[in-house]
């Protein structure tokens, strides 16, 4: 799965030139933390958090009134507040590898591009719905977690021992398990009963975590 699948498409964007006062106007009219900042070219130049508005923002111990604040905010443009140096993925990047990049560097959106061209923006946000899918939050069933060996054929086997009981699978989630020998599996069926599952699993597992 790529980014283009969870980002969004055709993200709002400001220029450089837009007042530092104009674009906290419209982060809060459109409820999102940060814009892609592109030039008259629609290049994309930089990138503007909440954070960067904010902290371009007076401090409240200034001595300066309202309207002062008002008229620098005013003056005060996108270009000397915005982050220039943004990092980007390509639109056929996996999502993993966007989820890495973000983690690595302490980011919570990443542009993403097809050429110089910008397409979407992927966010920590896209990243929690496609979390909540994978795990189907939503959706009903026993949740089982389990440490089986890793060895080729035991999801088969316990795939087809929940077939056989008329079972269907929902999600089905592989991790690292506690140690090289052994993966650990989250799986959440509908159909079947939390015994019926236990059963069905229990001769190609190690341990059973728990159940829900």
């Amino acid at each position: 799965m790529n980014v283009s699948y969870v980002m969004t498409k055709d993200p709002l964007y400001i220029h450089p030139e837009m007042s530092v006062q104009e674009a906290r106007a419209l982060m809060k009219k459109e409820k999102v933390g940060r814009f892609p900042v592109l030039d008259k070219e629609n290049r994309l130049v930089g990138i503007v958090t909440e954070r960067d508005l904010v902290n371009a923002s007076p401090s409240p111990a200034t001595t300066l009134d309202m309207y002062e604040m008002s008229y620098l905010l005013s003056k005060l443009k996108v270009e000397k507040v915005m982050q220039k140096k943004v990092i980007t993925v390509d639109q056929d990047v996996v999502i993993e590898e966007a989820a890495r990049i973000m983690v690595d560097n302490n980011i919570s959106a990443l542009p993403v591009m097809h050429g110089d061209a910008l397409v979407g923006i992927v966010s920590d946000g896209d990243l929690y719905r496609l979390f909540t899918n994978l795990f189907g939050a939503r959706k009903e069933g026993v949740r089982l977690t389990m440490i089986l060996p890793d060895k080729p054929g035991e999801l088969f086997q316990i795939s087809r021992e929940i077939a056989e009981r008329n079972g269907n699978i929902i999600t089905l989630v592989v991790i690292d398990g506690p140690d090289e020998q052994s993966r650990m599996c989250i799986i959440k069926v509908a159909g079947i009963s939390p015994d019926e599952l236990i059963a069905a699993v229990k001769p190609y597992v190690t341990e059973i975590v728990e159940v829900r």
